[in-house]
């Protein structure tokens, strides 16, 4: 069975091919301010990104830049969002026992366990591989086929995010190869297509109100 150490700059979550996920969608426009990207349902806001980046640096004693943390927090949101819609569940048993193989160190676990936003983190990517491991088949960490299962998972996975709406805030950059690429970043005074339509709409308002 594969497992994972957090080292480095990039959380290799358990099974670590469940960060490669290819989101065939992303894109730079559609996020509104605060945003730093939207998956499906869930928003992720910048905030949320600085606070995870601060919190699994300081628990892994080791820098864990924002691009990487958004990356795993949308790998997060989208696996959930496919897991809702095939209705695979994944039990707080199952995510408890994963986090201790995301971690295995439990110097570094007890580390992320004494903060709550740390915590959280741990637990997402944690749930995240057992559901992806779910989503291939398999029944979960112990699954005698967990490579097996995890790799189907993420396959399941790379076709389903066609079918997922993916918006990244083109300050963090853009998808490539199922992480950000942030060498291919949009400009950060780019308008994006949503703030187009509603700047235009604001105009055309007040124009209206002046006219009349």
């Amino acid at each position: 069975m594969s497992t994972a150490l957090i080292k480095g700059r990039r959380l290799r979550a358990f099974g670590a091919a469940v960060a490669s996920v290819l989101l065939v969608s992303g894109c730079a426009a559609g996020t509104h301010p605060g945003a730093a990207a939207v998956v499906g349902k869930t928003e992720i806001t910048v905030g949320d990104v600085d606070k995870t980046s601060r919190a699994v640096t300081t628990a892994l004693g080791q820098p864990f830049n924002s691009t990487v943390a958004l990356s795993e927090l949308v790998n997060n949101a989208l696996v959930a969002e496919v897991s809702q819609q095939r209705s695979v569940s994944v039990s707080d048993a199952e995510t408890a026992e994963a986090a201790k193989l995301v971690v295995n160190d439990q110097t570094a676990y007890e580390k992320f366990e004494a903060d709550p936003v740390a915590r959280d983190f741990l637990r997402q990517v944690a749930a995240t591989a057992v559901a992806t491991i779910k989503l291939g088949g398999g029944t979960g960490v112990k699954d005698p086929k967990v490579q097996q299962a995890q790799q189907a998972g993420i396959q399941l996975v790379k076709e389903a995010s066609k079918d997922v709406k993916i918006e990244i805030s083109p300050r963090f950059g853009q998808w490539s190869d199922g992480r950000i690429d942030s060498k291919i970043s949009g400009s950060l005074s780019e308008e994006s297509a949503q703030a187009k339509a509603k700047r235009e709409a604001a105009e055309a308002q007040q124009n209206q109100q002046g006219q009349g």
